[in-house]
């Protein structure tokens, strides 16, 4: 296997996937969005402080499913989840997405990240200690000390000033091994601390490795209390250039089975395909192009960088459904809890109806479903239940106060669809540092590139190109490119002349480059490719070829001349443009 340049691989460390790019919510639509995001945020909670909060102290509802809620869980930035075996590219993935590495990096093929980190935001670089971060009043990890200093000590924040996370926190978790030895030996239990951070989590990235395949019992276990927020869960199949097109069919077909086994739901889970760090992409065959499915992988990245960069649109609204959820899984359990306080004797025989109670706990849910016309949806898993209660007496268990059931009520039907009405817009803003995608990545080798441009200015122009940008950008990779990561007219020749085929005269050919090349730089960059290809599918179909380039296909990072090409003599033009000779 050879490596070659793709258009991703001309992006250099300060390139647009890792850095730059406006602040998110900049000017005056932005600003209304986060107003109201604000407003719904603060209104959450004084909801769950004066209606929620109460209920839960009394029922003990944080021992039992999840620890109380403080103002930085409701203010927390979205946050993004990483899970996988060892050496599957979880922390090469982030460093790709921050486009530089993050303090207490460690990468390696062997089990190198050891500890759950939290990178986020920060002035200077710097860790934070799990102990001092579960006590740090602004940071949403209070909850963490439930599971006590063997896992604090395995936990730390790693604060960086890098755009991205300005809006965004990426949590790296330790690699998952197998057998049973090595998960006694972490000294707490990692599949409930994956269930903690996945409850508080907006996006959850299952990342495997296209060679490793196997799925161990831990992992499965970690899968499986995923369940509950499939919503979020998404599949990274990662180091998929590594495997040719035949090869990587069968992967994704036996990954596909795999997770058949797991989850056991008819839905078909998402799976992102590709190679997410920050090295050039693997090519397979003898002439190094054409056997690894470039087009696809840029649509797959594509894909992926825009559900994060919309993220921070939607984090408003995921703190309300987690808010619905919680309080729905909140009333349960409080009816029964009272459900079973009322079943107890007065005096004797407490320990022997508890034991019953116990051995028909699963009637007793049916029973409370009745009475209570509740979905059995909402109730906990109901082996977790028993186990809880087995350490508790019944008989101290609060009665139910049907106040108390009308707050949720009232909660549930009048104050959460008031706050749904003040909820932000849609708005195609997203994160610093994610503006561009796959599609773009070609151009963001061009140093004169525009740097005004908006992620709505370029979906615009790409959508001018009938959705073959992607299939465009996969020729680019294939040319001979200069250190500016443009093509010479005389690279460009050979796939122009395919694209028009033998039904456009070489006068046409010669008006579609001087359209590309406005600048007379005698070279394109990829945007500017796409376009002379665009032209050319277009006359091909019959189409005139314009005397002025449509505003409309105009890339939105504007070519300006290089240096020392601002030649316009005939004779210069006949030597840079290809089809002049």
């Amino acid at each position: 296997m050879s490596k070659v340049t793709s258009p991703r691989a001309q992006r250099s460390a300060s390139s647009t996937v890792g850095k730059g790019g406006a602040e998110l919510h900049a000017g005056g639509e932005g600003a209304e969005i986060a107003a109201k995001s604000r407003e719904v945020i603060d209104g959450l909670k004084k909801l769950y402080a004066t209606k929620l909060k109460p209920l839960e102290k009394r029922y003990e509802f944080g021992d039992f499913h999840s620890p109380l809620l403080s103002d930085a869980d409701f203010e927390a930035k979205p946050q993004v989840l990483m899970i996988g075996q060892y050496s599957v590219g979880k922390t090469s993935f982030i460093e790709y997405l921050l486009g530089r590495p993050f303090p207490g990096q460690r990468v390696g093929p062997e089990p190198t990240t050891d500890r759950f980190v939290a990178v986020m935001h920060g002035d200077e670089e710097r860790t934070v200690p799990g102990n001092a971060a579960a006590v740090a009043p602004d940071l949403p990890y209070g909850g963490l000390s439930m599971f006590g200093t063997a896992f604090l000590n395995k936990f730390e924040t790693a604060q960086l000033p890098a755009p991205i996370l300005e809006q965004l926190t990426i949590v790296d978790t330790p690699g998952i091994l197998s057998g049973e030895k090595q998960r006694i030996a972490r000294g707490y239990d990692f599949t409930q601390v994956a269930r903690w951070f996945a409850e508080r989590s907006d996006l959850i990235l299952l990342l495997f490795d296209a060679h490793k395949l196997d799925i161990s019992d831990e992992f499965q276990r970690v899968i499986e209390v995923l369940q509950g927020h499939s919503d979020k869960v998404r599949c990274v199949l990662n180091k998929a250039d590594q495997v040719d097109q035949q090869r990587l069919l069968r992967v994704y077909g036996a990954l596909m089975w795999s997770l058949g086994k797991v989850l056991k739901t008819p839905e078909v889970m998402r799976v992102y395909l590709g190679s997410f760090w920050a090295q050039p992409r693997q090519q397979h065959g003898e002439d190094g192009a054409g056997s690894t499915p470039e087009a696809l992988f840029d649509a797959e990245e594509r894909d992926l960088l825009d559900e994060l960069r919309a993220l921070p649109q939607h984090a408003a609204v995921r703190k309300v459904n987690e808010l619905v959820k919680r309080a729905r899984l909140a009333k349960v359990h409080a009816c029964l809890l009272g459900h079973l306080r009322d079943k107890m004797p007065t005096v004797f025989g407490m320990d022997k109806k508890q034991r019953e109670l116990l051995d028909n706990m699963g009637e007793n849910f049916r029973e409370v479903q009745r009475k209570y016309h509740l979905p059995p949806g909402d109730f906990p898993p109901l082996d977790a239940f028993v186990r809880q209660c087995a350490e508790r007496k019944f008989a101290k268990f609060p009665s139910l106060k049907a106040r108390e059931l009308q707050d949720i009520d009232d909660l549930l039907s009048k104050d959460i669809p008031a706050l749904m009405a003040a909820l932000p817009k849609h708005s195609r803003a997203g994160i610093p540092g994610l503006e561009a995608s796959a599609s773009a990545s070609a151009s963001s080798g061009n140093p004169f590139a525009s740097a005004s441009v908006t992620p709505i200015a370029r979906l615009q122009w790409e959508e001018q190109l009938q959705g073959c940008k992607a299939e465009y950008d996969a020729v680019f990779a294939t040319l001979s490119l200069d250190s500016s990561g443009r093509a010479s007219g005389a690279s460009c020749m050979a796939p122009l002349q395919k694209q028009a085929s033998l039904g456009v005269s070489q006068q046409s050919l010669r008006a579609i480059w001087d359209l590309a090349d406005a600048a007379n730089a005698g070279s394109l960059d990829a945007d500017q490719f796409s376009v002379a290809m665009h032209l050319c599918a277009l006359a091909k179909a019959g189409e005139p070829v314009p005397a002025t380039l449509p505003d409309a296909l105009v890339p939105p990072s504007p070519d300006k001349t290089p240096s020392g090409q601002s030649s316009t003599s005939p004779q210069a033009n006949a030597l840079r443009n290809p089809a002049t000779v």
